[in-house]
């Protein structure tokens, strides 16, 4: 089983860029992320190739600099962990039920009608 934890600073960078929601340099997160603490350029720049590298940003040239993207939104991101996950389980079904009965009964009732959506006609109830 492999999860694709991310480090601390990893997490608050990509946090930013899926906050803003479009291609940022790393200046653009660097002062963005200085609000909140003090970091050097390289810092940043070495977390973003690092994030480039594992697959999770992509990044073209702009100029002199790179304008990096999300190749993933954080919902599709965060499933693709949980799917990590329960590969790892013995028995998957069992593990979903336990992680069910740990939800609200509002977020269940909300992913029981995005399941019923997803049913194609002919699909048994």
């Amino acid at each position: 089983m492999v999860v694709r934890s991310l480090g601390d600073l990893e997490q608050v960078v990509m946090d930013r860029i899926w906050a803003g929601g479009r291609a940022t340099t790393v200046r653009e997160v660097l002062e963005d992320l200085q609000s909140d603490r003090p970091l050097a350029y390289t810092t940043v720049m070495t977390v973003m190739d690092n994030l480039h590298s594992k697959g999770l940003l992509t990044r073209e040239k702009d100029g002199r600099a790179y304008l990096y993207r999300a190749v993933e939104t954080r919902e599709q991101y965060t499933a693709s962990i949980m799917g990590d996950v329960l590969a790892g389980a013995d028995d998957r079904t069992t593990t979903l039920v336990h992680f069910l009965e740990q939800m609200d009964p509002d977020e269940v009732a909300r992913l029981r009608e995005a399941l019923d959506g997803r049913r194609t006609p002919d699909a048994r109830p």
